[in-house]
């Protein structure tokens, strides 16, 4: 038998609409029945329905428990951010049923919220919309850390209306709106909201349920930054680790490196061996230049005359700055001493490793300092011999001090003055290093160098003093040269001793000769007093005037001599008559053609140019000294 109970359970059991409630009721009036039994039914609808409310209360928030559970979920599986904010926007649009959701971040450069998720919305005015600090309902949120809810958007006048976001509200449709904020702590990083398209009221369950959502997005957010943080500190430990450890591969490479290169200097090993080293460590290919931008070692592969004013200028940046300056595709490592340049590294390479090519810098800035530190040292104990042999010749000792520095003054030697316009110390140490490397001496005086070469050549030996002084310190230099008693003439078997007392003396004819050179207008050139005809007379120490005749008239004085002729008379009576071939047989008292025949002999004899203005007057000078008896043919 059924009571009206079991109706209303079965009504509760297939989860029944609220008006199908009142069909056993209605029934029992149909069927007439009376007033307590409708009594009865009406109390039994009652309970049932209270049943119903409370199962639906009890299901809507199993449904929610279940959400935050996914949620949760979600968070602790958090591999994508927006993957998770999408799911907990479009879960809170389920959850309460609404139209829409969105969620709104801060964005503290511009101070205002912007849309980062929507769900359900069908503007794309809306889903661009920002949202000032206090303006709109969302605005208002944000600002006041506080839920709101309004059921009817327009005809809420609690928050502040602005034109754009009423006009992107209007064309979302929505009319009622429900936000909460997403709080960090104190702090409000955006607002969670749901919206319908028409007027409802937000009931204190469904806020809390946002908020709770809220709640898992605003930690979800903060797991996020966390997350990327430590990501990022990570990434920049590792990023440390490589560099520190590529830093120290770089350090353990130039330091080996530099341990082969100061193991070479110390087995004795030259800039040759350190530009070796650099290459074979860097490859590629290597020039070491001198202060004056001068190869020293390893040619650059034909890249030296490549070597322009811009890489010039490198070098002094990189003497300026410390460290290797980069020109194309050459790096450039320059090092200087007291604001002067030593040496410059020109390197051509593909390996970026510059501190090897730094310290490959410093070890030939050190040798070439160590070679010019003894070739001041010895260029000292030098220059003083030249200094004793010149200004003290009769000191004892002076041919034994010469032999113990390699010289041996037995031999023919030449004395190199050469004039020069300042720069003192560097022309001294031009000269010493150029004895050196000849086995000869030098000394360095206000002025002037003097060198004292082994050779019998002067004139080219002062050719050659003044190209490469002059080279070395770019600017004219002139010398003047003689050969060590040459005035006495160089008779066999001439002792050391001797040699060493004729060294003042060739000095003084090399310096009058420089002197000579510089009046003449002929600065930056050298020459011996012999090469300069009969200024060379006037100037030369021992006043050679034999020589002098010979050189300029002895093929004429021999061929009289030999053949009993009077081409010498007949030569002196051309001049003297003005070179006229006539009144020289007059005078002569011969025919002209004979004087013809005559002069042509001398030009045979003497060479093309005999009667040139310069020629001429030598010639003339030598014919007046041998007129005079200063000479006499052989």
């Amino acid at each position: 038998m059924n009571t009206p109970a079991t109706h209303f359970l079965e009504l509760l059991a297939r989860e029944a609409s609220a008006v199908e409630f009142e069909g056993p009721i209605i029934q029992a009036r149909a069927e007439g029945a009376d007033a307590a039994t409708i009594e009865e039914l009406e109390r039994a609808k009652i309970e049932a329905l209270r049943v119903r409310a409370l199962l639906r209360r009890r299901a809507r928030r199993e449904a929610e428990l279940s959400a935050l559970y996914d949620t949760a979920g979600d968070l602790a599986a958090l591999r994508d951010l927006d993957a998770v904010l999408e799911a907990i926007v479009h879960r809170a649009r389920q959850l309460l049923g609404t139209d829409t959701a969105y969620m709104t971040l801060h964005d503290p450069e511009r101070g205002d919220t912007y849309m980062r998720v929507t769900d359900g919305s069908i503007s794309a005015k809306f889903r661009a919309l920002r949202l000032a600090m206090g303006a709109g309902l969302g605005g208002l949120v944000a600002q006041s850390a506080t839920p709101y809810a309004t059921a009817d958007y327009f005809a809420d006048a609690r928050f502040r209306h602005k034109d754009d976001i009423d006009e992107a509200v209007k064309e979302e449709g929505l009319v009622a709106i429900l936000g909460v904020p997403l709080r960090l702590g104190q702090r409000v990083i955006g607002v969670l909201m749901a919206a319908d398209r028409s007027a409802r009221p937000f009931h204190q369950e469904e806020v809390s349920l946002l908020a709770s959502l809220a709640a898992h997005a605003a930690v979800a957010i903060d797991n996020a930054r966390l997350l990327q943080e430590t990501r990022n500190a990570l990434e920049e430990l590792s990023s440390a680790h490589r560099t520190a450890r590529a830093h120290a591969e770089a350090v353990e490479r130039a330091a080996l490196a530099h341990d082969r290169m100061t193991s070479l200097v110390l087995r004795g090993g030259g800039i040759e061996d350190v530009a070796a080293v650099v290459t074979d460590v860097l490859g590629g290919s290597l020039a070491v230049l001198d202060d004056l931008g001068r190869p020293i070692a390893g040619p650059l592969d034909g890249a030296v005359g490549e070597l322009d004013a811009g890489v010039f200028e490198a070098a002094q940046a990189s003497r300026a700055l410390g460290r290797t300056v980069r020109r194309g595709d050459l790096r450039i490592a320059s090092v200087d001493v007291g604001g002067e340049p030593l040496c410059t590294l020109v390197l051509r390479s593909d390996d970026a490793d510059e501190r090897i090519l730094e310290r490959a810098a410093l070890v030939c800035a050190l040798l070439l300092l160590f070679r010019r530190s003894v070739a001041e040292a010895e260029g000292r104990v030098r220059g003083e011999l030249l200094d004793d042999l010149i200004s003290r010749p009769g000191t004892p000792g002076l041919t034994d001090r010469a032999r113990r520095l390699g010289v041996d003054l037995g031999a023919p030697h030449v004395v190199v003055a050469a004039r020069h316009d300042g720069q003192r110390e560097r022309a001294a140490f031009w000269a010493s290093s150029h004895a050196a490397v000849r086995h000869g001496l030098a000394a360095g005086r206000a002025g002037e160098v003097v060198l004292l070469l082994p050779g019998d050549d002067a004139g080219a030996l002062a050719q050659r003093v003044a190209a490469e002084l002059s080279a070395s310190l770019g600017t004219p230099a002139t010398a003047g040269a003689s050969r060590v008693g040459a005035m006495a003439g160089d008779v066999a078997g001439d002792r050391a001793g001797d040699r060493a007392g004729d060294v003042a003396g060739a000095y003084r004819e090399a310096r009058r000769c420089a002197e000579a050179l510089i009046a003449l207008g002929r600065a930056g050139d050298g020459a011996s007093a012999a090469e300069l005809g009969f200024v060379g007379l006037l100037i030369g120490e021992g006043r050679d005037v034999h020589g002098f005749v010979r050189s300029a008239l002895g093929p004429v004085v021999d061929y009289d001599a030999r053949r009993g002729t009077a081409l010498t008379g007949t030569l002196a009576a051309y001049f003297g008559t003005g070179c006229s071939p006539s009144r020289t047989a007059e005078v002569m008292h011969i025919h002209v053609n004979t004087v013809t025949q005559r002069l042509d002999r001398i030009g045979k004899l003497l060479g093309d140019g005999w009667s040139e203005p310069e020629r001429a007057l030598e010639i003339q000078l030598a014919l007046r000294l041998h007129r005079l008896g200063h000479t006499s043919a052989p």
